[in-house]
């Protein structure tokens, strides 16, 4: 019988400090509304680690700390927490990653905060693929999710991270390195106020949402869109 693979899953997070939380948001509110926003995308993100089958759980958060939200929350006992490395997203991955697998994971998926109605089964697809890199596209150009079984971090060589050419790029390493890839269905991300308007929207329209979902849905109809 083959051994079960030991798995991974890490959700980037940025600390909930006003001003430094979905920043492109600020034409459309202010940074108290901004800021109640991404932490109902942060339960968000936390719910989805709560719900995969089968692996540890991680949060990586990015510096500085500077509030008490991930330092003293009895809601995140259950999680281990670490803070990113790197001066750009690609070696902040690619150091956890990497620091994943000198602790004996074999398969690890890293997700975001900027996907909440993102369906779990996208994750566990990931997690059980053996493929050596899955990619969930996003619809600008990104991916909402990357998970790698060996140690396949070349992908994220020479990527210009923020660009709609991050999923593209890294395809194409892929592509250089030989590396076999799954592509996940296409989803979005909410970083500018569309993205949150059709949000709302899809929030709205979907029937079978959870109560992390009714509340995050709740709470945008409270805005002005």
């Amino acid at each position: 019988m083959k051994k079960p693979q030991k798995r991974a899953i890490i959700l980037f997070a940025k600390d909930p400090v006003p001003g430094r939380v979905k920043t492109r948001l600020s034409s459309l509110l202010d940074e108290e509304t901004t800021l109640k926003l991404y932490l109902h995308f942060l339960t968000a993100g936390l719910s989805l680690l709560e719900s995969v089958q089968g692996a540890d759980s991680f949060i990586a958060v990015a510096p500085p700390l500077t509030s008490e939200y991930f330092r003293s929350n009895p809601e995140l006992e259950s999680f281990k927490i670490f803070t990113q490395d790197g001066d750009d997203l690609g070696q902040r991955m690619r150091r956890a990653f990497l620091q994943s697998f000198e602790e004996g994971y074999e398969r690890v998926v890293i997700i975001g905060t900027d996907s909440p109605s993102l369906p779990v089964e996208y994750i566990q697809r990931a997690l059980d693929s053996d493929r050596s890199l899955t990619l969930g596209p996003a619809v600008d150009g990104g991916y909402y999710l990357i998970g790698m079984g060996p140690k396949v971090v070349e992908v994220f060589d020479n990527i210009h991270w923020g660009t709609s050419s991050v999923l593209s790029e890294t395809g194409a390493n892929a592509r250089r390195l030989g590396v076999d890839v799954e592509s996940l269905p296409v989803w979005y991300d909410v970083d500018r106020p569309e993205d949150l308007r059709f949000l709302k929207t899809h929030l709205d329209l979907t029937e079978d949402s959870n109560e992390t979902a009714e509340s995050l849905l709740k709470f945008l109809e409270t805005l002005e869109l």
